[in-house]
Order: structure tokens, then sequence, then C-alpha cells
């Protein structure tokens, strides 16, 4: 957890200090890409609350999904056909499938953690 919020803070650090600017007629790739590897940070937490994470699968699906999406959008581009909504589609649905599983672990957790303080007070008689 802690080497997550080392990387989170030198990421941000960079993009402060280095402001770099692309074309705008990127910017339907990169938002795209930006959604597919929102998905699989979504996912990793996920995967990491339910105790099966994997950095190896963590690794290849951030950069296969975000080159997968840019390229769908790419070639929708090129045939004139917004192939890019099938990203968008799929990626924001399960960007919202992950965050709502990582919300009801969260609230399970911390539910039963309530319940077993609880449980703790009740035992040394002070509840």
């Amino acid at each position: 957890m802690f080497i997550a919020l080392i990387g989170i803070l030198v990421g941000a650090v960079i993009g402060f200090l280095l402001p770099y600017t692309y074309n705008t007629a990127y910017s339907l790739y990169i938002s795209v890409a930006i959604l597919a590897c929102l998905d699989s940070v979504f996912g990793g937490i996920r995967s990491n609350l339910e105790n099966n994470f994997s950095v190896k699968i963590f690794v290849s699906g951030f950069f296969g999904n975000a080159l997968l999406a840019a390229f769908l959008a790419y070639i929708g581009d090129r045939l004139g056909v917004p192939l890019y909504y099938a990203a968008i589609f799929t990626f924001g649905g399960r960007l919202f499938d992950n965050f709502a599983a990582i919300r009801r672990i969260w609230l399970n957790k911390r539910g039963r953690d309530k319940v077993r303080a609880n449980k703790e007070l009740k035992d040394k008689g002070e509840f």
C-alpha cells in the first residue's frame, strides 16, 4: 500500500512539473486509453481486496487494454466508424462494476469490523 501511494505521489509530481501538451487530434485516442487504464486500476484494487491480485495480470491488462482501446479508436477513425464506442461501453461498464464491487467489499468489511467491535465490548461488559 505504501509503495502504491509513493507511485501516485511521484506520478502527480512529474505530471505537474513537466507540462506536456499533445495535439488535440489525439484527444479521442488518449481519452479512451485513459478510460481503459482506469478500468485496469479499479480491477486491480478489486482483485487486491479479494486477495487474488497478480502483478503480471495487472500490468499486462493496464497496457494491453490501453493499446487495444486506442487501436480501436484509430481504426474506427480511419474507417469513419465510431469503433471507440465499443471501448467506451466495455471499459466504462467494467469500471462501474468494479467500483460497485469495491464499495460492497469495503462496506461489508467495515460492517463486520463494527459487529466484531460491538461483540468485544459486550464480552467485556462495557456495552
